[in-house]
């Protein structure tokens, strides 16, 4: 996630409770999908992982899975849950060059600023193998704001992150918007995006 130090505080704090609240009750139809698109066998990142329940189900698939996240808690609960050594990093010090097969970013790429978003893709584009998949999530919208939890988001329209996506050199994306409630209670628009290197 971003440095911002509201957001990381919040999730620190909150990991224990968070993490659990964040993992679906069954089978995610995105992680699905996800994992039908990249190569049966690979190596996959889950890429702000959260509490590591997508990095645990990747596992299961008989992937080698690498994770890592902004807070320090919620790579602490990833790593309880998964066995992984979960590392802490924020997006900006991540710099890989050709070694995944797939990269899932559930979600987390909202808590940077709009501006980085740039930069951001083209590292996930670069450390991604050739033909490797790559999942967004994010929330539609415009703009930046903090939430009531005090975490910060940044908004994004679906052209806007088409064109970005294409600028950062990835195939035409898959975009499909949903309705759901945010974990302070509020109803959120939800995009989840697919595209490939």
């Amino acid at each position: 996630m971003s440095g911002d130090k509201a957001t990381l505080d919040f999730y620190d704090g909150e990991a224990p409770v968070y993490a659990p609240w964040s993992a679906p009750d069954g089978p995610f139809a995105w992680l699905e999908k996800f994992l039908s698109l990249a190569p049966e066998t690979g190596r996959l990142l889950d890429y702000g992982c959260g509490g590591g329940w997508a990095a645990k189900r990747m596992l299961e698939s008989g992937y080698e899975v690498e994770a890592f996240d902004g807070s320090a808690g919620l790579a602490k609960e990833a790593s309880a849950l998964t066995g992984l050594n979960v590392t802490v990093q924020q997006f900006d010090d991540f710099n890989e060059q050709n070694r995944y097969d797939g990269i899932w970013a559930s979600f987390c790429l909202l808590h940077a600023p709009r501006a980085d978003m740039p930069g951001n893709l083209a590292r996930i584009y670069d450390a991604l193998k050739p033909g490797g998949v790559f999942y967004l999530g994010l929330k539609s919208g415009s703009g930046e704001k903090s939430d009531n939890l005090g975490r910060f988001y940044s908004y994004f329209e679906p052209e806007l992150i088409t064109d970005l996506l294409t600028q950062a050199g990835f195939t035409t994306p898959q975009i499909r918007l949903r309705e759901g409630e945010g974990y302070d209670g509020l109803p959120e628009k939800l995009m989840h995006v697919f595209t490939a290197r």
